[in-house]
């Protein structure tokens, strides 16, 4: 069911007011800081990831406009429970199908930032993780 402007801007100011999802993970396995430089949003993903690949907990911290911090928000929950695949097939469009390709368009780096730094985040995971298999290949 697709929410009227004001049912749209209530979630999104929620999302900004009460973020999900938020704060440092101290038992973070990755922990990846991602920001648009131009408009001064910063936010840091801690991603704690299973050995088959699913994201078990997902928290940020950050700052910046509404529309980035309420979207990363909006991300932390799409996430959870979701295999690193699932997610690094999720496309941009998925904040977009949430709050509309009119808003979405006007601040594009910003409704993506959370996407697109779990995804980063995602990949620094995998790199480690093969890291790790290399070093006990060499230990045997």
């Amino acid at each position: 069911m697709a929410m009227d402007r004001e049912e749209l801007m209530t979630f999104i100011l929620d999302h900004y007011e009460n973020p999900r999802n938020y704060g440092a993970r101290e038992d973070a396995q990755v922990v990846k800081k991602g920001g648009n430089p131009g408009c001064g949003d910063i936010i840091t993903i801690y991603l704690k990831i299973d050995d088959e690949g699913l994201i078990k907990e997902v928290s940020f911290e950050g700052e910046g406009c509404i529309l980035s911090q309420a979207a990363t928000s909006m991300i932390t929950e799409m996430v959870v429970g979701k295999t690193v695949d699932e997610v690094e097939a999720m496309s941009s469009e998925v904040i977009t199908d949430i709050i509309g390709r009119d808003l979405a368009m006007t601040r594009p780096r910003c409704t993506t930032l959370g996407i697109s730094t779990v995804k980063m985040a995602i990949k620094e995971w995998q790199r480690k993780k093969m890291l790790d298999e290399i070093e006990k290949e060499k230990a045997l």
